[in-house]
């Protein structure tokens, strides 16, 4: 479980982050969040898909980086082996909170930065450091911080693009069953995508909403990426052809 904690330069002025990817730091996941804005770089390597969140049952959008369990074909014995990491995966181990406002400063809530203390990456010896001797942002912390602010942007969006897609009843569920050369199967279930059909037959008003909102060129993104699962069997059968 992690352990987030408000971070500071006082508790934390030492603290420094691994920043290379390893299933020891916990990067061995078969999917994880990405966001709209980013879907443009993401569906270059990996499949878009969405799936619910187990405790708000809210859709999002995921990344898949593997077809089993706690797998992630795109980590090789150098690190992550794809040009685009996912936005999701660089913030680690930060997060952004929301704090409600104090009486007299106003009514907008403050986003604070934390940290996983908890993370395997989170140490005091190597790594980046995460504030400068004197006590202010490290560059890599500034880069930390514009991250959260992009991925904070993009959960709202994502709220707005699933919210569209439900509207106009575009998500349908998909199983992908994939059997491998060496008669493995794997059936992926719980994941959902775009029913083209309803696509196809949306009202003209109904695409020019989603072309204004910039919605129609993310559907296009999360149909195109779904080709790269064939990527993903391919990095399987190499990996299992090498053992």
């Amino acid at each position: 479980m992690p352990n987030f904690a408000l971070l500071n330069n006082i508790d934390h002025k030492n603290l420094r982050v691994i920043r290379e990817y390893f299933p020891q730091y916990g990067d061995g996941e078969m999917s994880v969040v990405t966001f709209p804005q980013e879907f443009r770089a993401i569906q270059n390597e990996y499949p878009i898909f969405f799936k619910k969140d187990p405790e708000t049952a809210k859709f999002m959008s995921v990344a898949l980086l593997g077809l089993r369990q706690h797998e992630n074909l795109f980590l090789s014995e150098k690190g992550w082996d794809a040009q685009y990491i996912p936005a999701s995966v660089k913030r680690r181990p930060f997060l952004i909170g929301i704090q409600p406002p104090k009486p007299g400063e106003g009514d907008q809530p403050s986003r604070l930065v934390y940290v996983d203390m908890d993370s395997p990456r989170v140490n005091e010896v190597v790594g980046e450091p995460v504030f400068l001797p004197h006590g202010g942002y490290s560059p890599y912390l500034e880069s930390m911080v514009d991250l959260l602010e992009y991925i904070h942007y993009g959960t709202a969006l994502n709220e707005q693009f699933v919210d569209a897609l439900l509207a106009y009843e575009l998500l349908e569920v998909v199983t992908l069953e994939i059997t491998l050369k060496n008669g493995e199967r794997n059936n992926l279930a719980g994941l959902y995508t775009i029913n083209e059909d309803k696509l196809s037959s949306l009202a003209g008003s109904a695409v020019a909403e989603l072309h204004a909102k910039g919605f129609l060129e993310c559907i296009y993104m999360v149909l195109a990426s779904q080709a790269n699962v064939l990527k993903l069997i391919a990095r399987i059968e190499e990996k299992l052809s090498a053992q």
